[in-house]
Formats: structure tokens, C-alpha cells, sequence
């Protein structure tokens, strides 16, 4: 792109997602780019591109569509930094990316794209995996080890149901969570091998995780409410205490425990 271009491009509000492209492509450059980003591998933006996602998610929780907006674009630059980063490898452009995600989304919906009744989605998957040759010998092999463990062990657990390896019932379920709450409380007495105590925590979680599943609810979201209405309620309590003039390291548990009650009667009553 001549230089002119290039600069016309960068400062016009609307340019879209090419605008965006050069601005990563300059920050890239060997000269006059920007140290800090030309230093990065697809390594240490990794983490970001995590953190981003989640936030994607927390702003879609909270009901937020301005900070949606936002965070979108925080993950939008994600992808866009990566493309860069291979690009100049030779490896793939974000056009390549782009062309394989529709690909891909035209494939997976032959009902609305080819005029198919339906769409098996699992036998379209094996069909890819087959020609990239990447035909595994578990039905858990390609369940990713980075997702958040709540998260993995959903989708190992659905993964074994799809071949017949699952409870039933939920009833079911709720008895294997108590049988693992039992053994978790005997380890615990046990008292002297925190490694089985641990292993029969990672039991429980793995157990809960099941039956969120079997509930048909997100585990991960379903914690992260959990995780917001602890901090709302225990704000509530620093909030109750400063206004005594005091802290919660200047209270006692039955002090703050009552104040928790006190929050959360008055979030029922809201």
C-alpha cells in the first residue's frame, strides 16, 4: 500500500476492518513500529486473546452492549494481531482466516446453504478431520487441555454420552455427587495425605460439573453468577461496617455473617 494510502487510511473513522489491519501491519513494522508489539509471539498474546474472550463474556453478562461494543473490538484486534504475526511468516493471511471460518460455516449448514434436510454436525466434523488427516483414536482426543477445567470436563462428559457413556437420570447424578461428598469429607478427616484430599476435591468438581450438564446448565456461567453475588454481597458488608466506622478486620464472623443475611434478604426483597 502506497504511503499516502497508508496514512489516509489509519485516520479515517470509518475504514473499517482494513484501516484496522494497518494499524496492527505498522505497529508491526521492523522500523517504526512500535517495540513492545513487535516483540510478541503467538505465545505471549495468547494470554490476552483468553483474557479478551472472557471479557467478551462478562460484558454479555452484565447486559452491557456499550462495553459489549468494546470489548468485541479488544477481541476483534485478538484475531487480527495473530493473522499479522503469521502473515509475516508466510504462514496464512487474515484473508485465509476469514475465507476459512465461511467456508467451514457454509459446510457445517448444508439446510441452509445446499438445500440438505438436515445437518449432522458430529459426521461433518469426522469427514474434516479426515481429510486434514486428523483422525483421532479417542472420541476425547480434540477436547482442548487449555479450556477452563469447569468448562473441559463438560465437554469430556458429553463427549463419553455421545458413545453411550453417560447416566440417565439426574437423580442418578446427585447420588455419585453425594457419594464423592462422603469420600471427600472421609479423605479430609483422614488428614494425612493432601494429595487424596485433592484428588477427591477434583472428583466432586468433576461430579458437579456432570450434573450442571445434565441440567443443561453452563458451568462456568453458573459460577461466575456465584462469584458476582458473593462480591455484591460481601461489598454490601464493607459498605454496612464503614459506615459504623469500621472494617471487616475490625469485626467478628457473626458480626459479617449476620450483615451477609442482611444482603441477602434485601436482594430478595429487590
Amino acid at each position: 500500500m502506497p504511503e499516502q494510502q497508508e496514512v489516509e487510511i489509519i485516520h479515517d473513522p470509518d475504514g473499517g476492518i482494513e484501516r484496522l489491519r494497518e494499524i496492527m501491519r505498522r505497529l508491526r513494522a521492523p522500523i517504526g513500529g512500535c517495540p513492545w508489539d513487535i516483540e510478541q509471539t503467538f505465545e505471549t498474546i495468547a494470554p490476552y486473546t483468553i483474557e479478551e474472550a472472557y471479557e467478551v463474556a462478562d460484558a454479555i453478562e452484565r447486559a452491557d452492549l456499550d462495553d459489549l461494543r468494546e470489548e468485541l473490538g479488544d477481541l476483534l484486534l485478538q484475531v487480527v494481531y495473530h493473522a499479522q504475526m503469521a502473515s509475516e511468516q508466510s504462514a496464512f493471511t487474515f484473508d485465509d482466516v476469514v475465507n476459512d471460518i465461511s467456508d467451514k460455516m457454509v459446510r457445517r449448514h448444508p439446510h441452509v446453504f445446499a438445500g440438505a434436510e438436515n445437518a449432522d454436525w458430529e459426521q461433518i466434523k469426522r469427514a474434516e478431520k479426515a481429510v486434514k488427516g486428523r483422525q483421532t483414536s479417542s472420541v476425547l482426543d480434540d477436547v482442548p487441555l487449555p479450556l477452563p477445567a469447569l468448562t473441559r470436563a463438560e465437554k469430556l462428559q458429553k463427549r463419553a454420552a455421545q458413545v453411550g457413556f453417560d447416566w440417565p437420570e439426574v437423580l442418578q447424578v446427585l447420588d455419585k455427587l453425594h457419594e464423592e461428598a462422603q469420600e471427600l469429607t472421609e479423605a479430609h478427616a483422614a488428614g494425612s495425605d493432601p494429595d487424596a484430599v485433592e484428588e477427591e476435591m477434583g472428583d466432586l468438581l468433576f461430579v458437579v460439573a456432570n450434573l450442571a450438564r445434565h441440567m443443561k446448565i453452563d458451568p462456568e456461567k453458573s459460577l461466575r453468577r456465584a462469584n458476582s453475588k458473593f462480591i455484591r454481597r460481601f461489598q454490601a458488608i464493607e459498605a454496612a461496617l464503614e459506615e459504623q466506622g469500621r472494617s471487616p478486620t475490625d469485626s467478628t464472623l457473626e458480626e459479617m455473617d449476620r450483615l451477609w443475611d442482611q444482603a441477602k434478604e434485601h436482594e430478595k426483597r429487590s
